[in-house]
């Protein structure tokens, strides 16, 4: 973990100059404040990654860019209007506390357009890609593939799966699943993966560099490489949602099982079945 001195308070130093202050400085100092609000690890990646994206192509200090100069940094940028939307998102976070903490007056980010949110169709992995990547896998990445195609999980869930998340209940095996937000889910272990989890040492299942683990960034890389081009691990996901729905047609038990926060997300990651729609308009027109 990276630490940087901290910015100086304005408060204590009259005449002190915010336009000078630098990109680096500000970006950890933001970075602590969202750290001290319980932010995940994850989280301050994905903003120190934003904010060092700009600082790279804005010609001035954080302090000093204007509504104009960021709005036109975006419309240079080829991105997806969720990437855009997420960046947005940091933007507007980082000058609102730049303003409480007194080194900024104005948020150059309120200017920026709001962005419609995209409404993606799910893209569940078919059982071709599934066979061909677990063909391709050695066992250490066989095990990601199936935690994310068997109970759902996200690359950076799988990232920090620990071997002390497994825990016994009168009713079996369970596994904790350290979720978005510092959210903790509790999903049933089925036998085949209980088997190999536990016979792990203790510590984390995939050590590495990052903390103790390894990084979802590379748990993301290592699975999509052995997909053919398109697909990724993000789509096992999808895949696990849309047969999990088609066994018993609840939509909730779903949406628990993924840990989202509304059955409208779970809804974009769940393909319904040509067969389902069909039947259902036959049975209408007869």
């Amino acid at each position: 973990m990276r630490h940087l001195r901290a910015l100086p308070n304005p408060v204590e130093s009259v005449s002190y100059e915010t336009n000078n202050i630098n990109w680096q400085d500000s970006i950890s100092s933001f970075l602590t404040h969202l750290r001290a609000g319980g932010s995940p690890e994850t989280t301050l990646y994905t903003r120190r990654q934003h904010l060092e994206h700009a600082a790279k192509r804005l010609s001035v200090p954080p302090f000093a860019v204007t509504a104009s100069e960021l709005t036109e940094y975006f419309a240079a940028q080829d991105w997806k209007p969720e990437t855009r939307r997420g960046r947005r998102a940091t933007f507007r976070g980082f000058y609102t506390w730049a303003i409480a903490q007194g080194y900024a007056h104005t948020n150059p980010a309120e200017a920026l357009p709001s962005i419609k949110p995209a409404q993606p169709k799910p893209k569940p992995a078919p059982d071709s890609v599934l066979a061909e990547a677990l063909l391709k896998a050695s066992p250490r990445e066989r095990l990601m593939i199936r935690l994310a195609g068997e109970l759902g999980l996200r690359r950076a869930e799988v990232a920090v799966l620990h071997t002390s998340d497994i825990i016994e209940t009168p009713h079996g095996l369970n596994l904790v699943i350290h979720g978005k937000g510092a959210k903790d889910r509790v999903l049933p272990l089925p036998d085949g993966l209980a088997a190999i989890l536990r016979a792990y040492p203790p510590g984390y299942v995939f050590p590495g560099d990052d903390n103790g683990h390894l990084s979802p960034r590379y748990v993301g890389k290592l699975i999509a490489r052995l997909m053919p081009d398109g697909w990724t691990m993000h789509t096992l996901r999808h895949r696990f949602a849309t047969r999990a729905y088609a066994l018993d047609k609840d939509l909730l038990t779903v949406q628990a099982l993924l840990d989202h926060a509304s059955p409208t997300t779970t809804r974009l990651y769940v393909q319904l079945p040509d067969d389902s729609l069909r039947s259902t308009v036959q049975r209408l027109a007869g």
